[in-house]
């Protein structure tokens, strides 16, 4: 911020300790005024570009007719105060320039209530920055969601403060290993922050998966389930149940695996695998259906009828189309065979005619004779008759 009075002005100056600050006394039309720089108990540290002080922290950096700039190295709280820029005229002039010394926290702490935490239970933690000016504030982020503690300032001595921030929440098993971060916000520092990662237990996760058989599960086969736990702590037990009923004898349980072998109908019902650890436990359930063994010979039926398990998702029985085919096949050939005999007989039996006209005619010496001896003659041509023989 520049401070001007009458033809004399000044910047205030923010500085972090142990940094330098500069003062610039500038004058706008100087008439060979002096300039000279006081500090905060009025004792000159330039009149002109001379050094009165006994300070070498203060170095002249430039000095003219319109300006005189200091520089002060290696700034302390001590050196925090109101400095003056004074021109010798009549009557004299002052600007003022405030310097404010900067002084960023310690390095956070995080502190948590305990180190391991179960799910669903609740955490607290305190995150602390020390010896600040001004004081500090506290942000706090679990992973990528921000989250809002309770912050308290105490002021300890020379205007200096600590910051504490605590926060509360719960926990699930999705926190397990999730950074939580104090960050801290303060002008005289950026990207200032600690970080803590939760441990979380949680109960196991339990899921069933069948070894074999890949289809369905039919008499005579053998049944191979293996039980997956995983949880934090480990799970430290896993045991095979039957729901309401108890496990067939010849099962074998190896570890979390279940091998039941040669099933038949008795062995339906729900196997559930049962995992625990020091937080608790849980399961996964099985439901065993066994059905009929596979026939190798269909069996024949006069009306088939579309039938579905609703247990297995089975399709409807099909109707075995190659075997009409081949009795339609038979069918048709035999028709054919019947129909080449038929022809065959009826080109060997050809008909014969015999006609009224034709009588005598066997026994006459000539054709002249025959025709005459006929008996009707060509009179009886309407009373002709025909046989089929």
């Amino acid at each position: 911020m520049t401070v001007d009075s009458q033809n004399l002005a000044t910047d205030n100056v923010s500085v972090i300790e142990g940094e330098t600050a500069t003062i610039s006394c500038r004058v706008k039309n100087n008439d060979d005024s002096v300039i000279q720089l006081l500090n905060p108990n009025r004792q000159t540290i330039y009149f002109r570009d001379v050094r009165p002080l006994k300070d070498s922290r203060f170095q002249l950096v430039n000095f003219s007719d319109n300006e005189l700039r200091v520089s002060l190295s290696n700034v302390s709280l001590s050196d925090e105060g109101r400095y003056v820029c004074q021109l010798y005229t009549d009557p004299p002039q002052e600007a003022y320039a405030d310097i404010t010394v900067l002084v960023p926290p310690g390095s956070p702490v995080i502190e948590s209530r305990e180190d391991v935490v179960s799910e669903g239970n609740e955490t607290e933690l305190t995150c602390i920055a020390i010896g600040s000016k001004p004081a500090a504030s506290i942000r706090w982020m679990k992973g990528e969601e921000e989250l809002t503690g309770d912050m308290t300032v105490e002021e300890m001595y020379d205007r200096m403060f600590t910051v504490t921030s605590r926060v509360r929440f719960s926990v699930t098993k999705e926190d397990d290993g999730l950074p939580v971060d104090c960050i801290i916000d303060h002008p005289a520092v950026k990207d200032l922050l600690a970080e803590r990662h939760l441990e979380v237990l949680y109960k196991p996760e339990v899921k069933i998966v069948v070894t074999y058989p890949e289809g369905l599960t039919r008499e005579g086969d053998n049944l191979d389930l293996t039980c997956i736990a995983e949880g934090k702590p480990h799970p430290h037990q896993i045991n095979w149940v039957r729901v309401d009923e108890d496990v067939p004898p010849h099962a074998v349980v190896t570890g979390s695996d279940l091998y039941i072998e040669n099933l038949n109908k008795s062995y339906n019902g729900t196997y559930r695998c049962v995992a625990s650890n020091t937080v608790g436990e849980a399961y996964d359930d099985y439901v065993l259906y066994v059905y009929d063994a596979p026939t190798t010979t269909p069996t024949p039926t006069t009306n088939p009828v579309n039938t579905q398990d609703s247990r297995a998702g089975g399709a409807p029985q099909k109707i075995d189309h190659a075997v009409i085919g081949g009795v339609v096949a038979v069918v048709m050939f035999a028709i054919l065979c019947a129909l080449i005999v038929l022809g065959r007989y009826f080109a060997r039996h050809k008909g014969t005619y015999f006609t009224h006209e034709a009588k005598g005619a066997d026994d006459a010496a000539d054709a002249d004779t025959a025709i005459i001896n006929a008996e009707g003659g060509h009179n009886n041509t309407d009373e002709k008759k025909e046989y089929y023989i």
